[in-house]
């Protein structure tokens, strides 16, 4: 008997809903267990990264608070204490934990009149290539302050060109040493330059720029500060 053309539809669709229940059982014969294999490795990845996170927040928490312990230390003078905890966290896996700790050993160097050992460790976070820019580039800043009366002014020019400008976040601290080692060559017009820009800089302490406009103003650079006559006003009402 022949089919109407609905059994004929209907029986074509029996027809293809048995062919993709035999493809799919033929590739799950062929490839099942890869496929489960792959899903299994990929759950057991997943897992360990879940698993490498949570030990990395717990090593966070754990070196915070042994950070917190130095703070604590040294501001109660006890330094010898301080110091093995902060070696130990100069081996941290953390590069903020590991920039802090080789700063504050640094500047313990300092507090002992080491100048030379000082720009030595600064040296050393300046080079480290694993530390972000903005750790290198305030080691370099502060590496230079140690070493200053020590080095040419060509050295500092050369070695903070790229710090002293005034995108730069340590623009007033570079540009200001920069500026000094213009003078000490001679360089009158490009330290007043310098100075004067570093006095328009509103991200740039008001100290430094206090000072950039007593030097600018000393070198005949007319350098009031960008904000002076917004006080002026505000002062005035």
């Amino acid at each position: 008997m022949a089919l109407t053309p609905q059994n004929n539809e209907a029986f074509l669709r029996e027809v293809d809903e048995e062919l993709r229940k035999e493809q799919a059982a033929a590739l799950w014969r062929r490839w099942g267990l890869a496929i489960a294999a792959l899903v299994a490795l990929g759950l057991a990845i997943f897992a360990g990264y879940l698993y490498w996170q949570h030990q990395q927040r717990e090593a966070a928490g754990r070196e915070g608070e042994q950070l917190q312990l130095v703070w604590d230390n040294l501001a109660a003078g006890q330094t010898e204490k301080a110091a093995p905890q902060v070696a130990e966290l100069t081996k941290s896996d953390s590069s903020g934990y590991r920039a802090v700790a080789l700063f504050t050993q640094a500047d313990l160097l300092l507090q002992k009149n080491d100048l030379k050992g000082a720009a030595a460790k600064f040296g050393a976070i300046a080079a480290d290539q694993s530390l972000a820019e903005p750790f290198r580039q305030l080691a370099l800043v502060r590496q230079t302050m140690a070493e200053y009366d020590t080095i040419k002014p060509d050295q500092v020019v050369a070695r903070l060109r790229g710090v002293a400008v005034p995108e730069n976040a340590y623009f007033g601290s570079a540009g200001e040493l920069v500026a000094l080692a213009y003078l000490k060559q001679g360089r009158r017009d490009l330290a007043g330059r310098l100075f004067g820009q570093i006095a328009q800089a509103e991200q740039v302490p008001p100290s430094i720029r206090q000072r950039a406009v007593q030097m600018a103003g000393v070198l005949g650079v007319d350098a009031v500060p960008a904000d002076a006559g917004t006080k002026e006003d505000v002062s005035k009402q």
